[in-house]
């Protein structure tokens, strides 16, 4: 479940709302082990998800670097070199 939470900092362009969506969503998932909650959990939830994405807009803008910003095509394209040599043993 937390695979799927990415780094959101340093990247041109910077990371969109529905990047940040998506990994506080996680981030909530993770925390309560709800992939989808009940019904009578589901306001707790998505306020639990609103309140992790505000959170981390406000740090993303807060936070500082004097490192070159990431492309995140290349960042991609290490990250499915790193995945392919990790699983190519493992196919038969």
């Amino acid at each position: 479940m937390c695979r799927n939470i990415r780094t959101l900092f340093n990247f041109e362009p910077p990371a969109t709302s529905d990047e940040i969506r998506a990994s506080a969503l996680q981030y909530v998932r993770k925390l309560s082990g709800f992939t989808h909650p009940s019904k009578a959990n589901q306001a707790a939830f998505e306020h639990a998800v609103d309140e992790v994405a505000a959170a981390t807009r406000r740090l993303l803008a807060a936070l500082e670097t004097a490192a070159p910003a990431r492309d995140r095509a290349i960042e991609a394209e290490k990250a499915r070199e790193r995945s392919r040599l990790r699983f190519a043993g493992e196919r038969g």
